[in-house]
């Protein structure tokens, strides 16, 4: 075979992904269907959004859109706003601008780890497994609190062996909606400290941080930056702006991280990036981020969404998780077969993600960027084939 091991190897893991998504061509066509799988939008873009992009996209010097690396003034409003965020003393030159949260961990990944190193990943998680072997890096899963989908310390600590090098943290989670507690956090500060010291070998931490914004019920958000000085944080603007065609996002190195530490660090992140394929936002994404910071979604109709689903599909008997931030909804399948459910649903032209591309046959997942009326129209199909 000409493929290479790693292309085989990425392909392997993210199989169930494509797989998932090619099927969706199904709906082509349909009339009426009803599109809950992703976290894409279903409405007319954010004005502000669209203000941003039109204010910027008027050249104003010969140079507008020549090659461009980590724009200032965006790395400038980034830190600035971390600092308000998450009350630590980001700089500017701690901020790496990227195509959006993927490319911030591709770029984390290749920072501080080598080929055959080990990243402990939660499951059920993101797609982080399909990255790692493309990096010749190792995934290794750490299953979350069975029940509650809580972060498990113990899990962690237990799938931490010499070869680790990476840790990652998702919160808010996706799919569970999970936002995790700071002293879950300090416990497994803890835990990476001492297996650091015990292994003779440093154990970063990768915040993975897109949904940080979107919280509800008053919920407050504590980054492992705040409890663990060697974290790299990574965020994508496509989900507080309901834009992920637009790929803009940053990979942060926590100013907590030891000086001599963080400038080595700080000087490989370019040269990283442009062996990588020239990994930054478009010129016109950079250019727009100041008057991106503080755009949102609207989380109270979000919130109200999240509230009708968790009210209906609970009276109509499903185990659900009840989402304390992202945009998804995370329930179990009827009979712990989620191919059988989310196939049955695809008949009534229902359409949501299954918890096989999460490593979870036995659960769902609902996108909540669905509009209200899209919601409403998949709630008899959902009922009509629930639990009872």
């Amino acid at each position: 075979m000409e493929l290479s091991e790693r292309a085989q190897a990425a392909r392997g893991a993210i199989e169930p992904v494509t797989s998932f998504f090619l099927s969706l061509r199904a709906m082509d066509g349909q009339p009426d269907v009803v599109d809950l799988t992703f976290g894409d939008p279903h409405e007319m873009p954010l004005p502000a959004l669209v203000d941003a992009l039109r204010m910027n996209l008027e050249p104003r010097a010969e140079d507008w859109f020549a090659y461009k690396t980590s724009l200032a003034p965006a790395r400038e409003t980034i830190a600035a706003g971390l600092q308000g965020e998450l009350g630590l003393p980001f700089e500017p030159d701690d901020i790496a601008m990227t195509q959006g949260a993927f490319g911030a961990i591709a770029l984390a990944f290749r920072l501080v780890a080598d080929a055959g190193d080990e990243v402990v990943i939660p499951e059920p998680g993101w797609f982080y497994a399909p990255m790692l072997r493309a990096a010749d890096l190792v995934p290794v899963r750490a299953p979350l609190a069975a029940d509650s989908f809580d972060l498990d310390v113990e899990a962690i600590a237990r799938a931490v062996t010499p070869r680790t090098r990476i840790v990652v943290v998702n919160s808010p989670a996706n799919p569970t909606g999970r936002v995790y507690a700071e002293d879950l956090l300090v416990e497994l500060a803890t835990v990476l400290e001492a297996a650091s010291r015990r292994h003779g070998r440093r154990i970063w931490l990768l915040s993975d941080e897109p949904y940080r914004r979107i919280r509800f019920d008053g919920i407050g958000f504590t980054s492992p930056a705040v409890c663990y000085p060697w974290t790299l944080i990574d965020y994508s603007y496509g989900k507080v702006l309901l834009a992920p065609g637009q790929r803009l996002g940053y990979l942060a190195l926590s100013p907590e991280i030891p000086r001599a530490v963080r400038d080595e660090l700080r000087a490989a992140m370019l040269p990283l990036q442009m062996g990588l394929g020239w990994g930054f936002p478009d010129a016109l994404m950079q250019y727009a981020v100041p008057a991106l910071e503080t755009v949102s979604i609207d989380l109270v109709e979000l919130e109200r969404r999240r509230d009708r689903m968790v009210q209906a599909l609970g009276a109509a008997g499903y185990a659900l998780t009840v989402p304390e931030g992202t945009f998804y909804l995370w329930g179990a399948a009827p009979g712990g077969d989620a191919v059988t459910f989310v196939a049955a649903l695809a008949e009534r032209g229902v359409y949501v993600l299954p918890g096989t591309v999460f490593d979870r046959p036995g659960h769902f997942r609902i996108s909540l960027t669905a509009t209200t009326p899209m919601l409403e129209r998949a709630l008899p199909a959902l009922r009509d084939l629930g639990p009872g």
